[in-house]
Formats: C-alpha cells, structure tokens, sequence
C-alpha cells in the first residue's frame, strides 16, 4: 500500500488488462485506468484529472512492473520536481533507461504542461531520473507496437532530446535500437528505428509535420505503407 494514486494510461497495447491487473498487485491498492483516449497530449492531462493525491504513479498500457518494487519506501517528489522517471528494460535491445518506465508525477505540473514532442518533457519543474531499475517496457506485444516503438523513439532522438540528452548518448541509443534483434518482434523494432531516422531527416525541422508521431492513425497508416502489411493493434 502506498500514499500515491496510481494510473496505467493506454491506448492498444494487448496486454494492458493484464499489467493493469499486475501493477495494482505490486502496488497493494487499486490502480485507476484511462484508456483509448485520442490526442497523447490530452490523455496524459486528463489522468491528472483521476487522481485524488497531489503526486501520482503513472505507468503506460505496456509496462510490466517488477513484482519486487517496494512502493512502500518511495520517496514523495522534492520541491520544483515535477516527475520521477524510474528505469525500465528494454526487451529487444538491452537497453535499460527512462523510456517507458515508471513515473511518479504532479498532478498540477500536468495541468500546466506545456508544448513538446516528447510530451511530458513539456512539464514546469525539473524531471528526476532515478538510477533504479522498476520494470520492463513491454511494447513488442505485435509488429507494429514494436515498430512504432522503435519509429518513434529514434525519431524523437534523431531530431534532439527534449530532456536535455548529449548528442553522444542519444546516438548510443539509436544504434542499439537499429540493432534490435531480441525477444519477440526485435526485426520490427529495427526496421522502425531506421524508418523513424528517416522521417526525422525528412521533417524534423516541421513542427506541425514532426508531431505526426502522435497521432495513432497515422502511426497505422504509415506502417502499413512502408512495412506493406495491416497494423494489427489490441
């Protein structure tokens, strides 16, 4: 049981059911749910509006808690913190680090978010990175989950981390991520990362353009285009 209410946010993802069931087991409490909501911008915000705690877990509909995380002895978020970001792993490429990971997150600061890409590098406050690994981010639930893992996570690194990431780093990451070729559905995650390399350097400079990779449907149709097969979601 701990002081935070929790919310999984999700969209498609296969197994949401299932990690919502999980997460509410390790947490000890229940765990709110928004689901299917259009606009990544909007979803994000309206699950401040859920909540009944200051401060929030947030996981995403493909996230697969660790059953040995202790919420119990979390932290609650210091002054001028507006996000916690705990690690996760990444099951095609080893990779280990924020994306898809676990937050612990103000609702106000989500009621002020700001405008980004990345959406929830928009927030007012500093965002805590925590060295602690809390689970795994299972998006290689189908190809085209994996694919657009791969699109739009390259994509966003190509273009430039909005959390303030070295140039260095980012490239580490974008050349494990084209090195996917683990667990189910790595080939996808590959192929998504190169094709997200290059609609970053076809649009990254187009705001309006670039946002398209928030936008499921085009997410879809893009990948039924360029993979020549139908996006199967959940």
């Amino acid at each position: 049981m701990t002081g935070f209410d929790a919310v999984l946010l999700s969209y498609d993802e296969p197994q949401a059911d299932l990690l919502h069931t999980r997460l509410g087991h390790v947490l000890g409490s229940a765990v709110k749910r928004l689901h299917g909501v259009r606009g990544m911008r909007r979803a994000y915000r309206l699950t401040a509006e859920l909540v009944d705690t200051e401060q929030f877990f947030l996981a995403d509909g493909d996230f697969a808690i660790d059953e040995d995380f202790c919420a119990g002895e979390v932290e609650p978020l210091a002054d001028g913190v507006a996000m916690r970001v705990w690690q996760a792993a990444n099951p095609v490429n080893g990779l280990v680090y924020g994306y898809g990971g676990l937050k612990l997150i103000h609702r106000t600061a989500l009621r002020e978010m700001g405008q980004a890409v990345d959406v929830l590098a928009a927030l007012p406050g500093r965002v805590e990175f925590c060295r602690q690994t809390a689970g795994v981010t299972r998006f290689n639930q189908s190809p085209f989950h994996a694919w657009k893992a791969g699109f739009r996570e390259c994509a966003m690194l190509a273009r430039g981390s909005e959390y303030g990431m070295t140039d260095a780093s980012a490239q580490e990451r974008i050349d494990a991520w084209k090195a996917s070729n683990s667990g189910d559905f790595a080939a996808y995650a590959a192929a998504g990362a190169l094709d997200g390399l290059d609609f970053a350097q076809a649009v990254g400079r187009d705001p309006e353009r670039f946002e398209a990779i928030n936008d499921p449907a085009w997410l879809q149709q893009h990948f039924a285009v360029l993979r020549d097969e139908p996006a199967v979601a959940g």
